[in-house]
């Protein structure tokens, strides 16, 4: 289990084109493949454990895959029961979407992954899918992998979600593909909508009305994919943080996915006084531009509408909340509490061991801004937490325990970070 120790940053300017691959877009291109008629590609495809596991799975589902390290062609002629025990590795998005994908697909599959994976709560997918006729079951009466799933003929539905989870949605979208009937999904706010864009990209009939996305079944395969997926806003968003909180800073993310899902985590940062600009360069799947970040003096701010749209992020916006002048609270986050780690619990623990005043709350937390103090710090295995606690080691130091778990999400992220600071590996 490898640690890392950070150095303090001097102040730095840096462009870059190589953010890690967008990982939800990555998981969801190789897993629509299998619903369509021809040859898939895809460039630009996250290499990370989450996303390679996820391309595995679908090898193990019958699909042929080329990939020659630039793109990656694919090929289904529809789902086949596999011999394997599929492994998703540490991904919840993947586990979750494949019991979608595979709750109506003719045979048995057996869904698991890692120790931290396997304690993750999957009751929020799993419930609703049984509600629609899926024979779907596991450990703690399907709350916990391994998940057992035995294809079925699915019920049309009219669901509406007490949470707004791009999970839950796109597994109910795929499971809808395939149901009887033409089925609606009703969620609270609107959460990501990368499933509903590609999907109708390649032909479904999809339409959103508001909160609502009515689905029609597939009365054939859908068309090929053709795509290269942009760079991940949730993995930038560290190297925005790093520039909003190093004085005289400025850093260039190019090729970076701006869905208005996707980037509120930026405009949270625009909020608190960090000087950002948005240049659209590109406009197929998904918008996609260039974000710049330059250092300004930080100010509080309060965190609670649009949570789904930058849950991923709240742990990095945290350390601007730490460098900020005032309090700035976090509200109806509890979601946070299933992810990787109890994020809840390791931000505050880990930014009260930094020096940082933070009181905690069921669904949040507040933050006092205040001077930032090395301290060590234990990512208890979650990618998010490491990498936004090694950022916070750009204003003061920092040691953070068990980083492998970066390699989930953000295999180069050390090899841009050195950009801006050294490292000392332990």
């Amino acid at each position: 289990m490898k640690s890392v120790n950070i150095v303090p940053a001097k102040p730095f300017d840096f462009k870059t084109d190589k953010i890690a691959s967008d990982k939800s877009i990555s998981h969801r291109s190789v897993m629509f493949a299998l619903l369509a008629d021809g040859e898939s590609k895809i460039r630009n495809f996250l290499r990370a454990e989450d996303t390679l596991n996820s391309l595995e799975i679908v090898k193990n589902l019958g699909a042929n895959v080329q990939d020659d390290g630039e793109l990656i062609v694919i090929s289904s002629s529809g789902i086949k029961e596999s011999e394997h025990i599929l492994d998703c590795g540490n991904s919840g998005t993947g586990m979750r979407l494949f019991c979608g994908l595979l709750s109506s697909a003719e045979g048995h599959f057996i869904l698991s992954g890692d120790e931290y994976l396997c304690r993750r709560p999957m009751k929020r997918v799993t419930a609703p899918l049984r509600s629609i006729g899926a024979k779907l079951d596991g450990r703690n009466d399907g709350d916990l992998a391994p998940l057992s799933i035995r294809g079925a003929s699915l019920k049309a539905f009219h669901y509406e979600s007490k949470i707004a989870s791009a999970q839950v949605k796109s597994a109910m979208i795929l499971a809808a593909l395939r149901s009887d009937g033409v089925c609606t999904y009703t969620e609270p706010e609107l959460s990501r909508d990368h499933t509903e864009r590609m999907l109708k990209g390649m032909g479904a009939d999809i339409k959103v009305d508001g909160l609502t996305t009515t689905i029609a079944p597939m009365k054939n395969l859908l068309s090929p994919l053709d795509i290269r997926v942009p760079a991940d806003p949730s993995s930038a968003f560290f190297f925005a943080v790093a520039a909003a909180i190093t004085p005289n800073s400025c850093v260039v993310l190019e090729g970076v996915t701006l869905n208005k899902t996707r980037i509120e985590a930026f405009k949270a940062l625009e909020r608190m006084g960090a000087d950002i600009t948005y240049k659209l360069t590109d406009d197929k799947y998904e918008p996609i531009g260039d974000i710049t970040v330059k250092y300004a003096p930080l100010h509080a701010i309060t965190i609670e509408d649009n949570i789904s749209w930058l849950i991923d992020e709240i742990p990095a916006l945290s350390i601007a909340f730490a460098c900020a002048e005032g309090v700035s609270i976090v509200k109806n986050a509890e979601e946070l509490r299933v992810k990787e780690s109890d994020r809840i619990s390791t931000v505050v623990v880990g930014l009260r061991a930094c020096g940082i005043e933070v009181d905690e709350v069921k669904d949040g937390y507040s933050v006092k801004g205040g001077e930032l103090h090395s301290a060590v710090i234990d990512s208890h295995g979650d990618h998010r937490i490491a990498m936004s606690f090694i950022i916070a080691g750009l204003r003061c130091g920092m040691q953070v325990k068990d980083i492998d778990c970066i390699q989930t999400s953000f295999p180069n992220f050390f090899e841009l970070l050195q950009n801006l600071t050294k490292i000392e590996y332990m």
